[in-house]
């Protein structure tokens, strides 16, 4: 039998509550509620990092990072390593395989060389088809924000990174990023040989900063209409002092609440356009008529603080950065919700107990084939997650999480604690509370023990 299609959908920066979310009374996502309600919908799926590289190296390794080796945004693949990605695992068994969009993925050999994909598109080719529409694919400066970044050795280096400045894409929409990648995605599905399974992985860049938005979208949520989180500019009781030290604290220093909902704004537009490109990619599946033959999965790498304990961007363990969501539609399987942590290191053996393909035998994650198709849930299971730095060795976050309970580990400051079922937005740091000293201690001999098995030097 004929093994189902996989076309496989990553934004970046988008948070799990983004789903379902309105808005100036808009819905933000659209087509990704229509494709919620026909999916297995993962309420708390969270990622094994709050960074692009090493999130999404895990997720088609399915190996944690330290593992893997790719704890960092290592844009020469320096510490990559020969582990096996899931597109080549599809390739070997028979799928014609596309990619399409930015390429954050580190093995060795590089994910582009390691296979004869039948297309092959990435951030290198759209910046070849802007140039030649006379379009700089260089920033502007005011986009930019300098910050003082920990190094492993200890000092540190000054480094630009995308701030809160908000302007227009001043070109037309068809040469956004997105749109390209959008075109070139329905181009594969068009030419698809239905004699074989083909698997097309789409990697959206939007909703990620620079807030550059279109001109079409950018005035469609009024920034004094939208409704904050409460701790948007407020930092956390017993938050330890080194958090304003991070890269995320100090990218939200002095940002009045009048600029966070210009920043709501722009991020909340970026999140309906590059839902429109989804919505395209799913009706050109429809309308091929290959939805009944075809896994549909949506995910993001990381979300973003976008304010909350006055942090911007990732790179920290709060559920803003780490819990992500994640949608598999599935041909033949009924449409629910699914309680309980799940580490994105389970998609890959989950999608291949549903395609049929055997197993690698040392996968860190665990497959929901079981839960997916006896109706079952995903109880206490436990997710762990690091941070290493951004983009060398660095700040140092480790972070394990329960059903109810978050406990943070930070080598150089004071733990965290934080009930996630009391305190949702984790606004009260209890690690220092007495009565919680003997699930700290429980929590952290787990936290060393997962990490020691899968190469963590930081509890060496």
């Amino acid at each position: 039998m004929k093994k189902h299609n996989i076309v496989f959908i990553m934004t970046d920066h988008q948070r799990a509550d983004s789903i379902g979310m309105r808005q100036c009374n808009i819905e933000v996502t659209p087509n990704l509620n229509k494709l919620a309600k026909e999916s297995l919908v993962f309420s708390r799926a969270y990622n094994t990092c709050p960074l692009c590289v090493p999130c999404r190296t895990a997720i088609s390794t399915g190996k944690y990072p330290t593992k893997n080796g790719v704890v960092f945004n290592d844009w020469k693949g320096i510490t990559a390593r020969d582990n096996k990605p899931f597109p080549q695992i599809l390739k070997e068994n028979g799928y014609n395989v596309s990619h399409v969009g930015v390429d954050h993925i580190k093995v060795k050999p590089a994910l582009k060389d390691r296979i004869k994909y039948d297309k092959w598109i990435d951030q290198t080719d759209y910046n070849r088809y802007i140039e030649e529409l006379g379009i700089s694919v260089k920033r502007d400066e005011k986009h930019s924000r300098e910050v003082k970044e920990l190094r492993a050795e200890g000092d540190y280096i000054n480094k630009r990174y995308s701030n809160t400045y908000v302007s227009k894409w001043e070109h037309d929409t068809t040469t956004f990023k997105d749109e390209y990648f959008t075109r070139e995605s329905l181009d594969v599905i068009d030419n698809v040989n239905k004699d074989n399974p083909f698997a097309l992985f789409i990697n959206y860049w939007a909703p990620h900063p620079p807030l550059r938005v279109p001109e079409e979208y950018i005035n469609k949520f009024n920034p004094d209409d939208i409704v904050l989180p409460d701790n948007v500019g407020k930092i956390a009781k017993n938050e330890p002092v080194n958090r304003r030290d991070g890269v995320p604290a100090q990218l939200a220093e002095n940002v009045t609440e009048k600029e966070w909902r210009q920043v709501w704004s722009a991020h909340l537009a970026l999140l309906n356009y590059v839902d429109d490109q989804i919505g395209k990619v799913i009706d050109k599946i429809k309308e091929k008529g290959l939805l009944e033959d075809t896994i549909i999965l949506f995910t993001s790498d990381h979300g973003d603080h976008l304010g909350q304990h006055s942090m911007y961007q990732k790179m920290e363990m709060y559920e803003q950065a780490v819990n992500v969501p994640l949608l598999i539609k599935i041909p033949n399987v009924e449409p629910r919700k699914i309680e309980g942590t799940m580490s994105n290191l389970d998609i890959l053996p989950t999608l291949l107990d549903e395609l049929d393909i055997e197993k690698p035998n040392d996968l860190d994650g665990t497959s929901n084939y079981e839960v997916i198709h006896n109706n079952g849930e995903i109880k206490d299971r436990k997710v762990f997650c690091q941070y290493s730095g951004n983009p060398e060795l660095g700040c140092v976050r480790r972070a394990v999480i329960t059903e109810k309970y978050k406990y943070i580990y930070d080598q150089m400051n004071e733990k965290e604690l934080y009930d996630l079922e009391s305190d949702p937005l984790e606004m009260n740091n209890i690690a220092t509370e007495k009565e919680n000293m003997e699930l700290i201690k429980t929590l952290h001999d787990e936290l060393v023990n997962w990490s020691k098995q899968k190469n963590d030097w930081v509890f060496d």
